[in-house]
């Protein structure tokens, strides 16, 4: 099994190098790991689902100090 840069899955994927990173460190990357200050990523992991607001409602509840403000 072979790895390969954040820079080629940003390629392979579509989106840069930098969100790369981030869905490392978030974990969302299924055997990413980290070697100093490089991220390794297998060959055959599959792209991460897009976790955004689609619907346009927001997922978690307003806390009741936004509630009453409005």
């Amino acid at each position: 099994m072979g790895f390969i840069s954040t820079i080629d899955a940003g390629k392979k994927w579509n989106l840069s190098n930098r969100r790369i990173a981030v869905l490392c460190s978030e974990g969302r990357i299924i055997g990413a790991q980290k070697i100093g200050n490089t991220w390794l990523i297998p060959e055959d992991a599959e792209k991460p689902a897009d976790a955004r607001i689609k619907n346009g409602k927001y997922v978690k509840s307003m806390s009741k100090t936004e509630e009453e403000s409005k």
